[in-house]
């Protein structure tokens, strides 16, 4: 299984960035727990962050005929990029969508996901650890 892991615009200030909200722990921390995690389930992983909507949008374009999966935390794009979902729809790859707070509980522009009518799934509010969860679920699913 080969999984490509997207994060958006500010993700890589994870750490530095309202740790009241996202936690102390760093990007780097959360790129070297996915990386374990695919090594200790046999899966093949890329992670890959932008800060750039159009960047996403290639690295997604990049991801036909390449990956079985993605998990995308778009971060602010979720609430305002039809590039995104327009993406995801043409390579047709299963996606999870994950946010490490719970966006429900959160202001109200925030409850507007654009690319969640494609994505098979959507985990918010479990930090890092939904990035995990999204990654066994694509395994389950192409297994199943």
């Amino acid at each position: 299984m080969k999984i490509l892991v997207i994060n958006g615009p500010n993700l890589n200030m994870l750490g530095i960035r309202e740790p009241d909200i996202y936690g102390a722990d760093t990007y780097k921390d959360l790129c070297e727990l996915i990386k374990k995690h695919a090594d200790s389930v046999g899966a093949e992983v890329e992670i890959y962050q932008s800060n750039h909507e159009g960047y996403l949008v290639d690295k997604i374009q990049e991801a036909y005929g390449k990956f079985n999966g993605i998990v995308i935390n778009p971060a602010a794009y979720t609430h305002t990029s039809v590039a995104l979902l327009d993406a995801l729809k043409a390579v047709n790859i299963p996606t999870v969508e994950v946010h490490i707070s719970d966006v429900s509980t959160r202001e109200d522009f925030r409850q507007i996901s654009y690319i969640r009518s494609y994505c098979i799934k959507t985990i918010t509010g479990h930090g890092f650890g939904g990035y995990i969860e999204a990654m066994d679920y694509l395994i389950q699913e192409s297994e199943g």
